[in-house]
Order: C-alpha cells, then structure tokens, then sequence
C-alpha cells in the first residue's frame, strides 16, 4: 500500500513538472505601471501562462527577452529607451524562439504593417486588449498571426503604399532619424544597431536617392511624409 501511494505520489509530481513545461512563459512590456497592472492581472487568470517578467522601457524589455527567453513578449509600440518598432528584428534575432505580440493604441494600417512586417506576429489594440490579448498571445505561441479584427479589415481596404524609391524599412527608419536630426551614434542606439551598419544604412540612402547632404535627406522626407509615419 504504501508502495502504491509512494508511485502516485511520483505520477503527481511527473503530472505538475509537465503541467510546468506546457505554460506558455510572457515578459510584458508597457511604461504605464497601471497598464500593467491590469494586463498582469488578465494574464495571470490564465492557468497556462506565467508572466516571468514586466519592462517599463525598451532596454528592460530587451534584456529581459534575453534572460528569461519567453515564449511570448507583449510589447508597448510606444515606449522610452528607442523605438519599440525598430527593435523588433533585434529581439527576434536575440531570441528567435520569443515570437512578439504588439499592444497598442496605434490603429494606422502602416503601423500594423511595418510590426508584422519586422517580424511581430499579433498587434492588439489597446482598447481591445481585455477580449483579445489572451487570443493573441496563445496564437503566437503556436506560431499563428493575430491581428485586430477590425483593423484587419482596415488593412484589407487600404493597401499599403510602395516604398519610396525601394528603400527597405529599415532605411526609411534611418532616414526618418536623420531627418529628425539624431547623429549616427543617436540613431544607432535608438535602433540597437552598430554606429558603422548606420553609417552603411546611411550611404545606401544616398546612394539610392542621389542625394548628398542631411538638407536634401531632410527635404525627401519632408515631402514625402516620412516624418508622419
């Protein structure tokens, strides 16, 4: 008998090791603590997920993705320490297995497009989060897209313009910063990139558009309304 009651006590441990191992892991990133508290909470009622980390800021979510490599990462489109946006392709090259979702209140198609693009694989509308951030976030674990409904359909009525004189979005990311009047050394910390890829993003630029000087760069833009993006 007690032999018996010593297995089913092993089979329960086994039984709560794989309940561990199916638990989708989340860093959740938002510089509001209010925010975060709620979307914690909302999280956290899911019995197969574990928030094992919350970043107020880019960096913090960035190092965080490197430590704990979650499954998932909820991340503020607009957040300080950098664009939110640009750093999608450094966290997925970081940590290829952490698939992104994006939370935010920003329901412009061309912002949609540019984190799905970079390689996000949910963008939530904040106003939506409490009927759709749970959906979004076990899609991405299972490798599928999210997108907001009714943005989605946005997107499907409004295709998306071409870029500009076939710059790539990571040059017209650059270009937007340039025209901004951040230095090589600012951009590069803004899009976690090494000063000399920025000053290679910054030729490829010139050479593409024939242009010389930050003036010109800073006219294209303008009258191309980059700086609205």
């Amino acid at each position: 008998m007690a032999d018996e009651e010593a297995h089913a006590l092993d089979l329960s441990g086994v039984k709560d090791a794989a309940a561990e191992d199916r638990r989708i892991r989340i860093v959740l990133a938002d510089d509001h603590a209010v925010v975060r508290s709620g979307l914690r909470l909302l999280l956290d009622s899911e019995a197969d997920f574990e928030v094992v980390a919350e970043a107020g800021e880019a960096q913090s979510a960035r190092r965080y993705v490197r430590g704990h490599r979650p499954d998932v990462l909820v991340l503020d489109l607009n957040m300080p320490g950098g664009s939110s946006l640009d750093a999608i392709p450094a966290l997925r090259a970081e940590s290829p297995g952490t698939q992104i979702v994006v939370l935010t209140m920003q329901e412009e198609p061309a912002f949609a497009r540019s984190a799905l693009g970079s390689g996000a694989l949910g963008y939530v509308l904040k106003e939506s989060a409490d009927d759709e951030l749970v959906q979004a976030v076990r899609a991405a674990a299972a490798g599928e897209t999210y997108l907001t409904p009714r943005l989605g359909a946005r997107m499907a009525s409004e295709p998306p313009s071409g870029r500009p004189d076939d710059l790539s979005e990571r040059e017209l990311g650059v270009l937007r910063l340039i025209a901004l009047g951040h230095t090589n050394a600012e951009i590069a910390e803004q899009l976690f990139l090494s000063v000399r890829t920025v000053e290679t993003h910054r030729a490829h630029i010139q050479q593409k558009l024939s242009l010389g000087s930050r003036a010109e760069l800073v006219r294209y833009a303008l009258d191309r309304g980059l700086m609205n993006v």
